[in-house]
């Protein structure tokens, strides 16, 4: 029997338009001027869902040659360490590097073991240096001596007692606590900000006019460099109005995505509900899950036949890997492997266009970032000083044909503004060499 191709997709589109899902509806400029604003609101302090966190980094300082510095990285799934030094720029030497599970990602953890659990993954590298560069992925109020308080846990983590901590005051006590020095000098900067130092340290020979550091991996967050006199905030105003410095959006809690029904329902459905809204929609920690509620109400809908229906057990949930590994079909393992053995055709073609139009809407809520990021910076107008964004994250370069999707929407966008350049770069090691700049030049 002939498949009707164009049928299945209609009646996926279908469904998708009657719950919000579908990328087309997504009126893409309407939603950069929405982020533009409450970015504006956040720098000014008016009500916003970006935070605009000013992070007193200023990435001027020269990076000092054959001087070991000790990188931690406390990201959404992984922690990770390594000691980092520099022949030149232009060979950095990676050492003893080591990788874990992030603490609080499989349990609810306390304070005391939630910094004592970094403690003993970075015990054996302790002494190389007194400096440490510590890149920590998760919301923060950073203060002008570098220290910053927690203010929640994202992706998953669950360690309530760290929130609203200071993260150098307490590492430092458990380091003492495990007699260790106390007189290291711990830099802490978020994941985004190392990889917009890494993008400056790594392309020097390129005139930039400015820069943008994305990471689209467990979570989703961007960052970008403002003019101090642009923000406001008590421990900036004693700063020369004329520099610049990086300012950490906390993209993934922006309120005023173009959400629907079935992302509403999977918001309420994780543990932190109403927090971090935007990259709950796309981000790796979240896609699979969301994927896995999209086809609950496809089959609710009777877009699928009752025989896999009835093999969809309420049960199952995907992860991020499922989604990529079946739009690059056929998924060699996992869950969907085993569905896919005998289900019909057309059961497989609905879920490929259900997959593909999240992929299609997270590069959209991904180019949304990313432009109003340029447009608000104000530079990159000349094709000979573009603005340099240096993406990380598995998402962003594994999703199939991602970053070509960010690409085109994003030009997109900036065309029918304005001339604004651009050119995305990836730097191997991103996160660890943006904390090893930090780590070594304060």
């Amino acid at each position: 029997m002939e498949i009707d191709i164009k049928k299945i997709k209609n009646n996926v589109s279908k469904f998708l338009n009657k719950y919000g899902m579908n990328y087309e509806a997504i009126n893409i400029q309407k939603y950069v001027d929405i982020f533009l604003k409450e970015m504006q609101n956040g720098l000014t302090g008016a009500e916003s869902s970006l935070k605009m966190l000013p992070t007193f980094i200023q990435f001027r300082n020269k990076v000092s040659l054959n001087k070991p510095v000790i990188v931690i990285d406390a990201g959404g799934t992984n922690f990770r360490s390594a000691v980092i030094s520099f022949k030149d720029i232009n060979n950095p030497v990676i050492e003893n590097f080591k990788q874990s599970i992030m603490p609080g990602l499989k349990e609810e953890v306390s304070k005391e073991e939630f910094f004592k659990i970094m403690v003993d993954n970075i015990r054996d590298i302790l002494n190389a240096s007194e400096n440490i560069g510590f890149v920590f992925s998760y919301p923060l109020e950073i203060f002008p001596d570098k220290d910053g308080r927690l203010i929640r846990f994202t992706k998953e983590i669950k360690a309530k007692e760290v929130e609203g901590e200071f993260i150098v005051k307490n590492l430092l006590s458990a380091i003492k606590k495990q007699g260790f020095g106390s007189n290291k000098k711990i830099i802490l900067l978020n994941d985004t900000t190392a990889s917009l130092l890494a993008g400056i340290l790594t392309f020097q020979n390129r005139e930039y006019e400015s820069y943008i550091g994305l990471i689209l991996g467990t979570g989703c967050n961007a960052c970008y460099i403002e003019k101090n006199e642009n923000i406001k905030n008590k421990f900036v105003e004693d700063l020369d109005k004329n520099e610049y410095q990086i300012i950490n959006i906390e993209a993934g809690n922006f309120s005023k995505g173009p959400r629907g029904k079935i992302d509403l329902k999977f918001d309420n459905n994780t543990i932190d509900p109403g927090k971090n809204s935007f990259e709950k929609m796309f981000s790796g920690a979240y896609l699979g899950g969301l994927a896995t509620e999209v086809i609950q109400y496809g089959i609710n809908e009777k877009i699928f036949s009752g025989s896999f229906a009835e093999r969809f057990s309420e049960n199952i949930i995907l992860e991020s890997r499922d989604v990529d590994d079946y739009l690059f079909y056929p998924p060699k393992s996992g869950i969907l492997a085993e569905l896919i053995k005998d289900m019909s055709l057309v059961d497989k073609i609905t879920i490929y266009y259900l997959f593909e139009n999240l992929v299609e809407r997270a590069a959209i809520l991904a180019s949304i970032v990313l432009a109003a990021s340029i447009i608000k910076s104000d530079k990159g107008r000349n094709p000979c000083n573009p603005v340099c964004i240096t993406a990380e994250g598995r998402s962003f370069y594994k999703l199939k044909n991602f970053q070509s999707r960010v690409d085109y929407y994003l030009r997109q966008i900036l065309n029918a503004r304005d001339n604004y350049y651009y050119e995305i770069n990836k730097v191997d090691n991103a996160i660890l060499l943006g904390g090893a700049v930090v780590g070594l030049t304060g």
